[in-house]
Parts: C-alpha cells; structure tokens; sequence
C-alpha cells in the first residue's frame, strides 16, 4: 500500500513501449532529432497558440531554469510558503538565477492570494539599491495542499503581476491532475489567464523522466538554450526525452492517466471521511490527500505495509499526513487501506 507519492509507480505500458519504438535505429543527438522537432507543434496544438518548448529531465530544472529566464540575480520571486521551489529543491532556484531572492507568502489552502501578493511586494522598493527588485510570482497548479487554481484565481493573480511589470511562472509538476480536475482546456488554465512561462510535468504522471518548460512568448526564451546546455540538462539522446512527452499528448494520454489518479484520490478520501476520528484538512482537488488520523490508526497501517509522509507531528493524538494516488495504483491497495483504517 504505497501513498508515498506519484513518483513511487512505474511508467504507463504506452510509455515503454513508445521508449522502445525510440530506440529503434539512430538519430542525430542534443534535440536534433526528428521526435525533439515535433514537441513544439505538439504543446501549440493542446495550448491552441505557437509555443517553445524545451524538454529537460526533472522538474528542479524545469523551475530553476524557467525562473532564470524571468528573473535577474537581483530580483525577487514571489512564492507560496510552501511551494516546491522554497522547501524542496535545495536552493536550486537562487542558484540558476545566480542570487534572486525568495519572498515566500503564507495562503489558505496552498494557494497565493492577490492581496497577500501585494502585502509582501510593498516590502521591496522599486528603484532603490538598497532592495532586491520585484521579477517574477511563481505559483504551483496543483499546490502542495492538493488544491488547484481555477482560471480566474490565476487570472487576478496575473493581474497583480502585469501592473507590477513582472513575469507568471507556473509549477506545473501535477498540471495534468489539475487540468483533469477543472475540467477545462489547458490554455484558459495558462497563458489564456497569464501564465508566462509553465514547467509542464510528465514524470509523476505516466513518464520515466521527463518535463517540459514551455514559454508562452517565445521572446522569453531568447537565452533559455544557453542556460540547459551551461547547467548540463542539454541531454544528448534527447530523444528519448521528448518520445515520453509525446507519447503523453498523444490521445491525450496525459489526461486519462491524470483521471484515473484523481478518481484513486477521490475513492480514497470519501472512504476516508467516512471513519470516526479522520479529519480531510484540505479540499481533495487533484491526486493528493491530506488527512489528520488518530496515532494509533497511522501505527496500525505502518504495521500492515501501508506508506506515506507524515506531512506535520503529532498533535493532540492525531497527525496530519499525505496520501498520494498514482495512474497506477490499484484499487484493491486503495480498499485494504480503508479497511486496515477502519480497524
């Protein structure tokens, strides 16, 4: 019974075998490759506008570098106070950028709000040497609480970023979980409500390991080749790379895989509402649970396999903790962790 996280499950069938049809034969290496030159009308066709797109290996690059290309080592990026990029990437984002600061934001439910944007903004002053400079908002769909944007929410949130002259990127590690989960096509989600830059995920959802940043102007790009191939995520059989995202737009696998993760999710949570002492602390949105369960509960699941993070300690008998569904995850995983819960 593994909840842990999406990334603990293997790739979808439809991946490995479209890896295998990649590696029949040769092909010109570091993007050159026939499969790499069909990933930009690809993305433009789900986004509906031309986009560029630059595939990379995990998604610490794909934030790290898309920020780089937003921000100067001068600038300041706005970030909820528990996003990826502030608490899990080990400080891989100050470190691509070369400097620019962090200004993390509190938020209901892991989502930023335009006015708590606005609040930590007026701590920088712009003009004065003495201040690092407003750059870029970085905001993650889903959030770390499992909860998802919807496109007026990111729209007034880019509202807030185009009248303070700064750039929207998107962590879109679980984007096809929020997608599948708002209903709506991938552009009203992105560059429709002012998105400028979106790191695309595919390795939590169906890929070995592969993600994408796509930059909605392709302006914004100008140096991005520069900036993978000096970091060394210019991968040389980039075919390989590029034949997983393909293989996930494709029939809009993406999608379905994205589904059938937020239906486990779904199934779970509802079972879980339904036992004495479980408290859902947020709104399950996306694949991602958080649940607060008695401690003796959490020690008898450890003790029948059951795995997942303590996401907070112990308080008052009851731990909050992270469930995580997977395309993969099997239903009866899903029925014996209930009924291992309900004792």
């Amino acid at each position: 019974m593994n909840f842990i996280s999406d990334n603990a499950w293997g790739a979808a069938p439809e991946m490995l075998e479209a890896l295998g049809s990649a590696n029949a034969g040769t092909a010109l290496s570091y993007g050159d490759d026939a499969l790499t030159g069909r990933l930009a009308s690809e993305f433009s066709r789900i986004f509906e506008r031309p986009v560029a797109v630059f595939p990379v290996v995990s998604g610490t690059a794909a934030n790290a570098l898309a920020l780089a290309s937003i921000a100067p080592s001068h600038g300041v990026i706005f970030c909820h106070a528990d996003a990826h990029i502030e608490t899990d990437e080990c400080g891989a984002p100050e470190f691509f950028t070369q400097g620019a600061k962090l200004a993390t934001i509190p938020g209901r439910n892991g989502k930023l709000d335009p006015d708590g944007i606005e609040h930590m903004m007026a701590r920088f002053v712009r003009g004065s040497v003495h201040h690092s400079q407003p750059a870029a908002i970085s905001i993650t769909q889903a959030s770390e609480s499992g909860t998802c944007y919807r496109p007026e929410e990111i729209a007034a949130i880019a509202d807030v970023a185009r009248r303070n002259h700064l750039k929207l990127h998107m962590d879109g590690a679980r984007f096809a979980n929020a997608i599948a989960w708002l209903g709506c096509a991938p552009a009203e989600a992105s560059w429709k409500a002012g998105v400028d830059v979106l790191s695309f995920g595919a390795t939590k959802n169906g890929a070995l390991a592969a993600e994408a940043v796509i930059f909605f102007d392709p302006a914004d790009a100008a140096d991005f080749e520069y900036r993978r191939k000096r970091s060394g995520h210019l991968v040389s059989k980039m075919r390989f790379v590029s034949a997983q995202l393909i293989c996930a737009l494709e029939e809009d696998r993406w999608l379905d895989w994205a589904r059938r993760s937020n239906a486990g999710a779904r199934a779970l949570a509802k079972g879980l509402s339904e036992i004495d002492g479980i408290e859902i602390a947020y709104p399950v949105e996306a694949n991602a649970i958080f649940a607060r369960l008695p401690d003796e509960m959490i020690a008898r699941l450890r003790a029948q396999g059951a795995q997942f993070y303590d996401w907070s300690a112990s308080s008052a008998g009851r731990t909050l903790v992270r469930l995580i569904t997977s395309h993969a995850t099997p239903q009866a995983e899903i029925a014996r962790f209930l009924e291992v819960a309900r004792g």
